[in-house]
């Protein structure tokens, strides 16, 4: 299925309904390329509160190659350290910013802060927002979708008030959030799973204590109850959050004074004082994930697919992939560049690591807050001799989500497992995120390859392939024709990567290795060609000898090529 075809009467091509992270990311995202938008949302203004307030690394990738990082960033504190208590004794602290990745220290902020610089910059880039509108229902069918909506009173957001009217778009996405309207009315819906004898309860205020107020660090307190976090938030405040057993303790939000006490005694500090609170509120937590994050032109993404849990503050980070990943197979259908497998993959790559984060972050709750005295005197005992301990009991030694990979993804395909190829067997493979590496210009300028992966030459769902010449001067008329294999498919940018070869001035871009930093970082040791999706990761890896399986791969995907 592509869209290329006449224009018709849409209000836009696509409508986002939820103006939360997700769906603001998503405005924005589909407005860097090129996309007419329109974001809908109930609420009148942005929500007070932080609520969630963290981005780690590879989500400030996706972010950065739609431009909107660096916004963020200038409201946000970046975290360097995770210092980790286990009953009071300390563990190993975490160099957390220690990563392959240009992005290494994690952004704090808050959630309202960050809803208002997406929304600042999802209109300069061209997206619509309105807000103030209910979605009452929707219907599709083979050109599009029907959205019914009406506007809500400024006294009750959730009531629709005055005659509904009818909005018009090619494709639809739910971004309205763990109750929202639209994952219900797809057939979606789940029955979550309640995490028994648990309360979180929390607190946004001003710290002063004996540790540091410097907004650089962060601190996890393991103690025989539970699990504490003490967080900094935009505008001088910490956050500290207690994930307890509920036993004793009022089912309503804490006092200041209670949230004081209990701090007091988690850190062990005597001295701990808690002012200007400007939030307090207590949860109990639900989780699961849709079946499907897609039916037909109807597309989830971030919490309206999932109810997440807290740890590790995962849920609205992996929303960010969601936002990124379905909005250039978007522009790329709408463009009429591609076929029904770009959709289909959305939803086996997307809801299958939705489901697989729902499993980890089960295990870091029965790691923080249901461990009980023989897993505590285990962990005590791994934490003298693991010194990642701190992001093990968390249930993940990845927080950053680097790993994130689709390798079963129709998308992906490898041509260089086999015993013959020469490649590393640390080489990074078909669906893995591609990694970054120091590379030099044409004009011995020093560069990295991200700077040529994302939004290759200039088009912003482009493609970027990687012709490797392996150190081997002799792969370099191998890459010339793989290169011209896939020369019809127009936003397929390539790129020479040579460590040894010398190119001509009519060859591709190139990008010299000669320090073998991009090779090792791929694992390569032979003429090879990789090709990058806009996402940054890899969709197809084979040897630069055999430019049929490269086109061949090119033609399932994008359809025929024109010539």
């Amino acid at each position: 299925m592509t869209d290329a075809t006449p224009p018709r009467a849409f209000d836009a091509d696509v409508i986002i309904v939820g103006g939360g992270p997700i769906g603001l990311t998503t405005a924005c995202a589909l407005a860097h390329h090129g996309v007419d938008c329109l974001l809908i949302e109930q609420r009148h203004d942005v929500k007070e509160w932080s609520r969630a307030n963290n981005l780690w690394a590879r989500p400030q990738e996706l972010l950065a190659s739609i431009g909107v990082r660096d916004a963020i960033a200038e409201n946000a504190f970046a975290i360097t350290r995770v210092n980790t208590l286990l009953n009071g004794r300390p563990v190993d602290p975490v160099a957390i910013a220690d990563v392959d990745s240009p992005y290494g220290p994690v952004l704090y902020s808050g959630q309202d802060v960050i809803e208002r610089t997406l929304g600042e910059q999802a209109e300069t880039k061209g997206a619509r927002i309105r807000r103030g509108l209910k979605l009452v229902g929707f219907v599709q069918d083979d050109a599009g979708v029907t959205l019914t909506v009406a506007s809500v009173s400024e006294d009750d957001e959730d009531s629709a008030t005055g005659p509904e009217q009818t909005l018009h778009c090619r494709y639809m996405i739910g971004a309205d959030g763990s109750k929202g309207f639209v994952r219900g009315e797809l057939g979606l819906g789940f029955e979550p799973q309640k995490l028994l004898n648990c309360m979180n309860r929390q607190i946004d205020a001003k710290l002063s204590w004996r540790r540091s107020t410097d907004f650089d660090h962060l601190w996890f307190f393991y103690y025989p109850r539970g699990f504490c976090g003490v967080l900094p938030v935009w505008g001088g405040y910490h956050r500290l959050f207690f994930l307890a057993d509920d036993t004793g303790i009022p089912d309503r939000d804490p006092t200041l004074e209670e949230m004081q006490a209990i701090a007091r005694e988690v850190t062990e500090d005597e001295t701990l004082t808690l002012t200007d609170p400007i939030w307090l509120t207590h949860s109990r937590f639900q989780h699961g994930a849709a079946a499907h994050y897609a039916k037909d032109r109807v597309l989830l993404v971030g919490d309206a697919g999932h109810l997440s849990l807290p740890a590790g503050g995962q849920g609205m980070n992996s929303g960010f992939h969601d936002a990124i990943g379905v909005s250039w197979r978007l522009a790329m259908l709408l463009a009429g560049e591609g076929g029904p497998v770009l959709l289909d993959s959305y939803d086996e790559e997307r809801g299958g690591e939705h489901r697989r984060l729902d499993a980890q972050q089960v295990r870091g709750f029965q790691n923080s807050v249901y461990r009980g005295k023989i897993k505590d005197a285990a962990m005590d005992v791994a934490a003298r001799f693991l010194p990642n301990i701190g992001t093990l009991i968390q249930g993940s030694a990845d927080l950053q989500q680097l790993t994130v990979a689709y390798p079963d993804s129709p998308l992906s395909e490898d041509h260089l497992g086999s015993i013959g190829d020469l490649v590393s067997r640390h080489a990074v493979k078909a669906g893995e995120r591609a990694p970054d590496a120091s590379v030099i210009a044409a004009d011995g300028s020093s560069t990295t390859l991200f700077a040529h992966l994302y939004n290759p030459d200039g088009r912003t769902w482009g493609w970027a392939l990687l012709g490797f010449d392996g150190r081997k001067a002799e792969a370099l008329p191998e890459l010339r024709a793989a290169f011209a294999a896939v020369r019809s498919w127009s936003w397929v940018r390539p790129r020479l990567v040579l460590g040894t070869a010398v190119a001509g001035e009519q060859d591709a871009l190139v990008l010299s290795d000669l320090d073998n930093e991009a090779h090792a970082a791929y694992g390569i040791s032979d003429g090879v060609v990789v090709l990058v999706r806009p996402d940054g990761h890899i969709a197809y890896r084979g040897r630069a000898d055999r430019p049929e399986l490269l086109s061949a791969y090119c033609t399932r995907i994008f359809g025929n090529a024109t010539f």
